[in-house]
């Protein structure tokens, strides 16, 4: 009887530990080949389609559309063809006969487990992939004796879940470092710890691990279970000495149907939103950014008549080449990152020669300028590389490039988190100002409300001019009010003499 081959969902890119599976790609029954893109899931970074490393006839599916699915673990089976049965076997008799030292290290049992979920693909994703085409790789154990050179077994992938109770080798442990806890920089757990932690119960999001730098080992969340069971509401009691009047929630039954009634501002809750995918990523983002950055903000009320007919001339004469109002800003952008690149920095703990906690703010030579995007995914940030570089026509391109690239949801992470500073130009929804929140771990963030007709003095006379308001928030560590006031100001003097400054650029 063939075995089948089970793939599993491999590491998609920066240490992302799940994704959303959005579609099959091939049915059971499918004959499939060597890196033919067999589903298509969402990270939080984009959306990715997954090829297989390996050929034959699709067994199993592993997961329905919608479903989130953690990295390490079963995406698909494939029970393989004739021709490679055979060169398994093949292989396979070849191995037993191979003696190796045993695995001496986490690192080397790791390295072990990411060579078996690469298995076979010649197809390079981001994580995983081998520059080995179709050959097939499998995982292999030594065994358990006394002697300095042990024969290799070789393990075929198997089709059932292993019972995680049943690991205890320090293999596991080495899994580690495949996968972080969003926003837990120490609690690293492997896939199979989270699994344990999740059929069990146990909240991992408070849990201290006992490994090096507050890893949470197997130990940890087998204590966890071991440990006797405590009620919240004496816990409360004895701490607090304060006694909950009612839950959160509570079920309440109707003729028809039992509701959910949140009990503190007595309404029915009509739904639930997983938070997952680009929001997740936002949400994470977002959150540090304010928790970590000392933020002060800053604006300016700008006259940007002259730039609105300056764009207005030029599409007169070439309607098809004309950049946008946003790309003549970030054209001014760059030349006042320029003159005050405090701005455009970032700011890092790092650890000192003598191993103490220090502090750093990293410079740049170069703009890789974020812009936000609204997408039906949420808001994203891609960046221009080497922004300062290019003109307002070559940035224009870019804007919309980046655009199509985001709302599609095939940005690269490269794409989505090199920026060094961001441009916001919010003004697109209707709304004047907004002291908007830093894009960690940049240092600042440049926000551009609508042009509208207001009142306004020119040479002692009261006149309609187009008007438009610069938000600019700052981290309060790597400059001072001077430094962000006059990078305001150089970019607010550009939008209303734009011709003079673009003939010096």
């Amino acid at each position: 009887m063939t075995e089948r081959k089970v793939f599993l969902l491999p590491d998609l890119g920066e240490g992302l530990t799940e994704a959303e599976l959005l579609k099959w790609l091939v049915a059971v029954g499918d004959e499939i080949r060597v890196d033919q893109p067999i589903a298509e899931v969402e990270t939080a970074k984009s959306v990715v389609e997954v090829p297989s490393p390996y050929a034959g006839t699709v067994a199993e599916l592993h997961g329905e559309p919608g479903q989130t699915l953690d990295v390490g673990k079963p995406l698909i089976s494939v029970t393989p063809t004739e021709a490679q049965v055979a060169r398994v076997e093949t292989e396979a008799a070849e191995t037993e006969t191979t003696l190796v030292k045993p695995l001496e290290t986490q690192e080397t049992a790791g390295e072990a487990y990411r060579t078996e979920e690469r298995a076979g693909s010649g197809n390079v994703l981001i994580g995983y992939g081998t520059p080995g085409g179709t050959t097939t790789v499998r995982r292999t154990r030594p065994r358990r004796t006394n002697s300095v050179a042990e024969t290799v077994e070789t393990a075929h992938v198997e089709t059932e879940p292993q019972d995680d109770t049943k690991l205890t080798t320090p293999a596991d442990d080495a899994l580690l470092l495949r996968t972080r806890v969003p926003g837990k920089l120490g609690a690293v757990i492997s896939p199979l710890v989270r699994r344990m932690a999740k059929e069990h119960g146990v909240d991992l999001g408070h849990m201290q691990g006992s490994g090096e730098s507050g890893l949470i080992l197997r130990r940890d969340v087998e204590a966890a279970i071991n440990a006797p069971m405590v009620d919240p509401a004496e816990t409360e009691r004895v701490e607090t000495g304060i006694v909950p009047l009612v839950p959160p929630v509570e079920s309440v039954s109707t003729s028809s149907t039992s509701v959910k009634v949140d009990l503190r501002t007595g309404l029915q809750i009509t739904g639930r939103t997983p938070v997952r995918g680009v929001r997740k990523a936002v949400a994470a983002n977002m959150s540090r950014s304010r928790s970590e950055i000392p933020e002060a903000t800053v604006w300016v009320d700008v006259d940007a008549t002259a730039l609105v007919e300056l764009r207005a001339g030029l599409k007169k004469t070439d309607p098809s080449h004309t950049p946008g109002l946003l790309a003549f800003i970030a054209r001014f952008v760059t030349a006042g990152l320029k003159k005050y690149p405090e701005l455009n920095a970032r700011f890092i703990n790092a650890k000192d020669a003598s191993g103490g906690e220090s502090q750093e703010i990293v410079a740049f030579d170069g703009v890789n300028l974020g812009f936000a995007a609204q997408t039906d995914r949420g808001l994203v940030v891609p960046s221009i590389r080497n922004a300062e570089k290019l003109s307002a026509s070559k940035l224009d391109e870019e804007i919309k490039r980046l655009t199509a690239v985001v709302r599609d949801g095939k940005a690269t992470p490269t794409e989505l988190g090199s920026g060094t500073f961001t441009l916001n130009n919010y003004g697109v929804f209707g709304v004047d100002g907004s002291a908007a929140i830093i894009n960690y771990p940049e240092v600042a963030i440049l926000g551009v409300g609508r042009i509208i007709d207001k009142p306004w003095v020119v040479e002692g006379e009261l006149a309609v001019r187009k008007v438009t308001e610069l938000t600019l928030t700052f981290d309060h560590r790597v400059c001072d009010g001077g430094t962000a006031a006059g990078f305001l100001r150089y970019v607010a003097d550009a939008i209303e003499a734009p011709t003079s400054l673009l003939a010096d650029l």
